[in-house]
């Protein structure tokens, strides 16, 4: 014990910094559970695309999208989501998957598209990234 004072004591800034990042993952974490908003893995995302009763809503930038997304994929940018002629307004009765990059953009999509009146809404754990990751198709098509 007498160690980590005396370490913390002479290494504020570490200790300081160490004690910021513990306290965002914390707090990211309390507000994740907090919204229940349903993340699926890639393997449970499956069932939801191929039932046909799903939209898959990708928030990448359409540079991003254009390099690869999930076949079907709907291409609304984070920036378009509260544009009220945005083609969410139409998919906003289905099962949406958003889904971005690495997944964390798309947690705070998906809040957003709950207050606009989506019920059904869930975010693909680890973006396509995991999607990549885990040898899932992609395509170039739109």
């Amino acid at each position: 014990m007498e160690q980590l004072i005396e370490f913390t004591g002479n290494h504020p800034l570490l200790v300081g910094g160490f004690v910021a990042v513990l306290a965002l993952l914390v707090w990211t974490e309390v507000v994740r559970r907090l919204r229940g908003l349903p993340e699926l893995t890639p393997a449970q995302a499956v069932p939801w695309i191929n039932d046909g009763e799903a939209a898959i809503v990708d928030i990448s930038p359409v540079a991003d999208f254009n390099k690869g997304h999930i076949v079907n994929a709907v291409n609304l940018p984070a920036s378009r989501l509260a544009d009220p002629d945005a083609e969410v307004q139409k998919l906003k009765d289905k099962k949406l998957l958003v889904v971005c990059k690495s997944g964390q953009t798309a947690i705070s999509a998906a809040a957003s598209l709950r207050k606009m009146g989506a019920q059904n809404v869930a975010v693909l754990k680890g973006g396509m990234a995991a999607w990549r990751g885990d040898q899932f198709p992609v395509t170039r098509k739109k």
